[in-house]
């Protein structure tokens, strides 16, 4: 059944470590809801209610343009393995820019230092509820690794093939929302 907690516990720590995937939600008012699978070597708890997780150039960047307009976002982490659970981190989150000094402080705090090709901003959420559910209606999956695709992509790309995808597919939501992205470096 479920349960809520007002910030991350130990125990709801090592369930996030343990899983591979974890699925964002986000809308804005009048927008399309966008849910987006990631995976979790791209995520960081910093504290007990604080996520924060790199983000990386894809096909959109429906997140951070619903970051702008609304704020309101999810994180999802269910058990494909092991005991059923579901775990959600509802609260706040804002989009921090490749090109801004926050994000180079926060890549230097938990990244080691270096952003990936394609890094184009940290999802920061500030967490105001977390909630656990039994999960029964999870399959079970066994994880097999992580797909290369989206490094090859970036490599085939390069860095100006990536900032020109961005001027095409990332400045704007699917629904016309600016998403914040910069071009350029402070």
């Amino acid at each position: 059944m479920a349960r809520q907690y007002p910030s991350l516990t130990p125990a709801l720590r090592e369930f996030i470590a343990r899983q591979h995937v974890f699925f964002t939600a986000s809308a804005a008012p009048g927008s399309r809801v966008n849910v987006s699978p990631r995976e979790t070597g791209a995520l960081r708890l910093p504290d007990e209610t604080t996520a924060l997780y790199l983000d990386r150039t894809g096909s959109g960047n429906e997140t951070a343009a619903h970051m702008r307009a609304d704020g309101r976002l999810t994180l999802m982490f269910c058990a494909f393995d092991g005991p059923p659970q579901i775990l959600r981190l509802y609260g706040r989150g804002r989009s921090v820019g490749w090109e801004t000094a926050e994000f180079r402080a926060l890549l230097e705090a938990h990244y080691g230092g270096a952003a990936p090709l394609g890094a184009r901003q940290i999802m920061r959420l500030e967490i105001e509820l977390v909630q656990t559910s039994c999960g029964y209606g999870v399959p079970l999956f066994s994880y097999e690794g992580e797909r290369a695709a989206i490094e090859n992509w970036h490599q085939a790309k390069g860095e100006e093939g990536i900032r020109a995808y961005w001027e095409e597919k990332n400045l704007t939501s699917m629904d016309g929302l600016p998403t914040g992205l910069s071009l350029a470096a402070e």
